[in-house]
């Protein structure tokens, strides 16, 4: 019986190299995705856009792809298997970065290899449209988000990553995809699932779902020690998804890496993000998986069961990105057997001071990092029994413009000689906040399209 293995690259936008690397070297795979997008990820490589033109693609994407067009280049020399990429690195530039990374292959004399952009998930150009969509946040009207809007991107599904293989390419660069759909896609193409089979596109789901995050289903964010040993993290090893023609699914990793796959981080990872088991809403289908189950099959062999889906609920979800706010920030240390005491009075002397300066914000928060800035005072005073001996002082405010904000880390950084006594390592910054809104949209009126380029 057929299986495909794929592999996960990267499981966020700042994820490191080497795993990917050793993957496709080492792990016989058919494909190999890097979801490498979030929520205000996309929103950012939209401004990055509008002040050039050729990027707003993935920072780490010209990194990233030398060293896997390097790995293309070897195993095409040594007429190595070579497993296909697809990642949504593109962002808010799909079409940029395929043409980067052809300049990048050209340049390194790789020849015969055929790239693909896939596009159609930017609809900022019809939001008017949509205006009076609500806003699953908050249950108002789009038209009433406060702010200047900067992007709108759909989550599409995995049909422009079907055309793409079936228009041959290699690697495949989109923008905002559902991150299930990086595999779905290869796995529908491979094995010709008709696109309304939604009981195979449920189990094609649940692959994707567990490869995302990447190394967070072979131990990484799942290590807590004492509780959650697990070994060799400084050497973690990314997934591999063996997924097979009756869509049986075995979660695995590569001998001879840190990190483990079990039962326990798989369930962790199979919960994640999902709000209803029954439900799981993707462009592509509604996965269900209420009924799944998982079974150790061997050392890091996991078999996932009992997946099924329904048909798609007709509507792309449309993240909305906006200029929401700004957030002043000061931070400062305070150390010795009076530290907290001496941090707690400098803190009463900013929320004073942002009083007399007429300081205006929507929100101000004062924490001890490392006594409460995680739990507030509730929780946080029957976990810390001593006093520590030292603290760092964080102060922070939301406002609606950068002047106020500025005054927060001014404020803070002044403490350094008008008291208390000792402090140091005063920082501060002011950052503008790109905040997220969310709509739906109905599917029909997005067009998916598919670019190519050749070296």
């Amino acid at each position: 019986m057929k299986t495909i293995r794929i592999g996960s690259g990267a499981g966020y936008g700042g994820d490191r190299i080497e795993p990917a690397v050793d993957l496709m070297e080492r792990g016989a795979l058919d494909y190999i995705i890097f979801e490498c997008l979030a929520e205000r990820t996309i929103a950012l490589a939209q401004l990055n856009k509008l002040k050039d033109a050729t990027k707003g693609y993935n920072d780490l994407f010209e990194y990233r792809m030398e060293r896997i067009l390097h790995v293309l280049k070897k195993q095409r020399k040594t007429h190595t298997r070579s497993p296909k990429v697809i990642t949504n690195m593109g962002a808010a530039n799909p079409l940029s970065a395929m043409k980067k990374a052809c300049e990048m292959a050209d340049a390194m004399g790789i020849k015969d290899l055929k790239f693909a952009a896939v596009t159609g998930d930017d609809i900022s150009a019809q939001l008017e449209n949509y205006m009076d969509s609500t806003v699953m946040e908050t249950g108002e009207p789009l038209k009433n988000l406060k702010g200047d809007i900067l992007s709108a991107n759909a989550y599409i599904g995995c049909p422009g990553i079907v055309d793409a293989l079936k228009g041959g390419a290699d690697v495949i660069i989109t923008g905002r995809v559902a991150d299930p759909a990086l595999v779905v896609g290869p796995l529908v193409y491979e094995f010709g699932f008709a696109m309304d089979d939604y009981e195979m596109l449920g189990k094609c789901t649940i692959a994707g779902h567990l490869l995302e995050c990447a190394g967070q289903v072979t131990g990484g964010y799942f290590c807590d020690p004492g509780f959650k040993d697990v070994n060799d993290l400084w050497n973690l090893g990314f997934p591999i998804a063996e997924f097979s023609q009756d869509g049986s699914l075995v979660i695995t990793k590569l001998p001879g890496t840190g990190g483990v796959v079990n039962e326990m981080t798989c369930k962790e990872q199979i919960i994640y993000e999902i709000q209803d088991p029954c439900n799981y809403f993707t462009p592509d289908c509604i996965a269900d998986f209420s009924q799944v189950a998982v079974e150790q099959l061997d050392t890091n062999r996991v078999a996932i069961h009992g997946v099924t889906g329904k048909k798609h609920n007709g509507a792309y979800k449309v993240s909305v990105g906006y200029k929401d706010c700004y957030i002043g920030e000061g931070q400062i240390s305070y150390g010795g057997t009076t530290a907290l005491a001496r941090a707690r009075l400098a803190g009463d002397i900013i929320r004073k001071r942002l009083e007399i300066c007429g300081c205006e914000y929507e929100e101000l928060r004062i924490d001890e990092m490392g006594v409460n800035s995680l739990y507030k005072n509730s929780v946080s005073s029957h976990i810390c029994n001593t006093a520590p001996a030292e603290v760092r002082l964080r102060v922070a405010a939301r406002t609606k413009d950068a002047k106020n904000a500025e005054m927060i880390g001014n404020e803070v950084e002044a403490l350094y000689t008008c008291g208390p006594a000792g402090g140091g390592g005063a920082v501060k910054s002011v950052r503008e906040i790109i905040s997220v809104a969310s709509i739906l949209v109905p599917r029909e009126n997005i067009t998916v399209r598919v670019d190519f380029m050749e070296v």
